[in-house]
């Protein structure tokens, strides 16, 4: 029988889970490439033979995605895979114009396929675009169930942008551990948070392996997404965060749609930032596609540890990358601190930006006046630390989830901002996660409601 050849368009993460649920050990397909897009210096590798199952002996190359209508070219494939997320319906539609024009079909894998199954109850957070708060709303769930007596253990949405074969299955349980797995700036920002408030994190490649360790240690499986991605697990609660700075992307923007049409409850998150006739759209646009979910209304009012070094001074404010970059924001928790403690200006770091720094600005021209604070290898790190320190400002203010001081030496007065889901009347999240908690841990009750009704 002859094998269908396929070449799978990804980003380091949902690309290489979609080959280890769909396609690893599947005889009826031969994978011949991967390309990748969104994150510097992933291309140019190659998936692993130990990690590619009997059937890749060599492993299987990655190419930029730049060379996709070479590669259909080249190889013939019956179909392209298209296996990351975060990006605009256009924008799917245009790269799905290049495949069926090269000559091979185009194909979304289904969410639920690719969803493995936990012995554990697993709560998954996801959202509808990159950096509408999952990062504050899962440190939420997860103090939550912690406070109701559960061991919870969280596992990561994938960020392998090291040696493959070292981050099959990664385990962080200490500050330590973030330095003996070499992680990025980006991997610090995910891992970090949840470490300091005694979380137990997974990350990594291989998602079979993570959950089969992480069940070992829980009660609760807590799903952390990544960007608007779909959750590598079967949930037994989905919880999808939206933004109303950008209302209307929760219908436009693949997959995030998906995320809020399988959402059980839905967070819209900023409420305190956000403009009135927006919140009141966004409610609308989640009714029209899920009248059922549970909404829960919250905000994250940002805080720093000193106001002073803020009021009347020239600041450069440093956002999380991800947000600015591939999430089209334009300011962040950083923006918001320096309005809100009376910064005189926001300095524009674009005269000062130096090597990879400059190379990220040219790619997202729409940046504008904040520096993001891009960390995914050791020169990126380096070249951010030389664009901070070079910039004429009176001081800087960190606006990442992760202290960025305790990877870069930034040589001005600089202050954190710090941010924490805050619910807005109820139904709260507490609300929502004791009904769960019921549910999975009294079953009897739920079946015989199902066959009253």
């Amino acid at each position: 029988m002859t094998r269908r050849k396929v070449i799978i368009m990804g980003a380091a993460g949902r690309d290489f889970h979609n080959f280890n649920t769909l396609y690893r050990n599947n005889p009826d397909y031969e994978i011949v490439a991967f390309t990748a897009t969104q994150i510097p210096n992933i291309d140019d590798r190659r998936y692993p033979k130990e990690l590619a199952g009997y059937l890749y002996p060599e492993g299987i190359p990655i190419y930029p995605e730049s060379q996709l209508e070479d590669l259909i070219a080249i190889h013939h494939p019956d179909e392209v895979v298209f296996s990351y997320s975060d990006v605009s319906y256009q924008y799917v539609m245009s790269r799905a114009s290049r495949v069926t024009l090269a000559g091979a079909d185009f194909k979304l894998a289904g969410g639920y396929p690719t969803m493995i199954k936990s012995s554990k109850p697993v709560v998954s957070v996801c959202a509808v675009r990159t950096g509408c708060g999952k990062s504050q709303t899962t440190r939420k769930v997860s103090q939550i169930l912690q406070a109701m007596g559960k061991k919870v253990v969280a596992i990561r949405h994938p960020m392998p942008y090291g040696d493959l074969n070292k981050q099959k299955v990664q385990r962080f349980g200490t500050l330590q551990d973030l330095d003996f797995h070499e992680c990025t700036i980006e991997e610090r920002e995910e891992y970090e948070p949840h470490i300091m408030s005694g979380t137990v994190i997974y990350s990594g490649v291989d998602y079979e392996a993570i959950l089969r360790e992480a069940e070992k240690e829980a009660d609760v499986i807590l799903w952390d997404g990544g960007n608007n991605d779909l959750p590598f697990y079967k949930p037994d609660l989905h919880l999808v965060v939206t933004d109303p700075h950008r209302t209307g992307n929760e219908l436009s923007y693949f997959p995030g749609e998906t995320n809020l049409r399988m959402a059980d409850a839905v967070i819209i998150n900023k409420i305190d930032s956000a403009d009135y006739a927006r919140i009141e759209q966004l409610r609308q646009n989640i009714r029209s596609v899920n009248p059922g979910a549970v909404i829960v209304d919250a905000a994250s009012p940002v805080a720093v540890e000193d106001a002073g070094l803020l009021q009347g001074k020239r600041v450069l404010v440093v956002e999380d990358g991800p947000t600015l970059t591939h999430g089209e924001m334009k300011y962040g928790a950083g923006v918001i601190a320096a309005m809100k403690y009376g910064a005189r200006e926001i300095v524009d770091p674009r005269p000062y930006v130096v090597g990879e720094i400059a190379a990220t600005f040219e790619k997202y021209p729409g940046i504008g006046t904040v520096l993001p604070a891009m960390g995914y290898g050791d020169r990126q790190i380096r070249d951010l630390e030389a664009t901070i320190n070079a910039t004429d400002c009176d001081a800087v203010i960190i606006g990442t989830p992760i202290d960025l001081r305790r990877v870069l030496k930034i040589q001005k007065p600089s202050v954190r901002v710090t941010y924490e889901l805050s619910e807005i009347g109820k139904p709260d999240l507490n609300d929502v996660l004791s009904r769960f908690l019921y549910r999975i841990e009294h079953p009897e009750m739920t079946a015989k409601k199902k066959t009253t009704v």
